[in-house]
């Protein structure tokens, strides 16, 4: 085991209670177009992948042709939305001011949105430059591609086997994971499932906190625990 140089938050349901307005938004524009989805389901199923990924699978698993406009459809609602309703996730601000190694966001949310959001809840300045979307390396370098957390690391010149990243989903674990990076699951968001936790932990998570006041005390645990490891 390694010790830990860099944390890495995801946005949209570690950070930022988002991943909620979004699977409203989204299921009901599924709905709309023929696939009944509930906002539960969208939220186990999709959270963590992007809108265009969402409709490929849609249509893939049930040969639904799903209008292009779906696309610029929901941005629109969302963008909207998350201007007026998004919230910080509880304990964040507490838990970003008791951080002592560098830490930054990967996101698969687009610069503008993470901007708006991260503003919004008066932490964009926290993080400063150190915040990365996975859309400005390529529309088809998301998550759960590893590219955009190798991104994260490369601005550090962090080792990715000494990054912990945390993250609330499985396409989001598996993307971190195939990077090389360890990962604590996150279930404190309002889009939380019965099966979130497992889920997490059935993707790779090392372990999985629901409250982000958890956080420090995990990290160092983690870090402690890697560094006797290799004593």
């Amino acid at each position: 085991m390694t010790g830990i140089d860099l944390i890495i938050f995801d946005c949209d349901g570690v950070l930022v209670d988002s991943e909620i307005i979004a699977s409203e938004v989204e299921a009901g524009l599924l709905t709309e177009a023929g696939y009944p989805i509930s906002i539960e389901e969208m939220s186990e199923r999709f959270s963590g992948m992007t809108w265009r990924d969402t409709l490929l699978a849609v249509e893939k698993e049930a040969s639904i042709p799903l209008s292009a406009s779906l696309i610029d459809k929901v941005d629109a609602i969302l963008d909207v939305r998350l201007a007026r309703d998004v919230k910080i996730i509880e304990g964040v601000r507490p838990a970003l001011m008791q951080l002592t190694l560098p830490h930054c966001i990967c996101s698969n949310s687009t610069s503008q949105r993470l901007a708006m959001m991260l503003g919004k809840v008066g932490i964009r300045d926290h993080f400063g430059k150190h915040i990365y979307s996975a859309r400005d390396l390529g529309p088809d370098r998301v998550k759960p591609k590893p590219d955009i957390f190798l991104h994260g690391a490369a601005q550090f010149g962090v080792d990715p086997a000494r990054v912990l990243v945390i993250e609330d989903s499985v396409h989001g674990i598996h993307g971190a994971r195939a990077a090389g990076m360890r990962v604590v699951g996150f279930t404190g968001g309002s889009h939380t499932f019965a099966a979130h936790a497992d889920k997490l932990t059935e993707a790779g998570a090392e372990t999985v906190i629901s409250r982000m006041a958890a956080l420090p005390g995990v990290i160092a645990a983690l870090a402690e625990w890697s560094e006797s490891m290799t004593a």
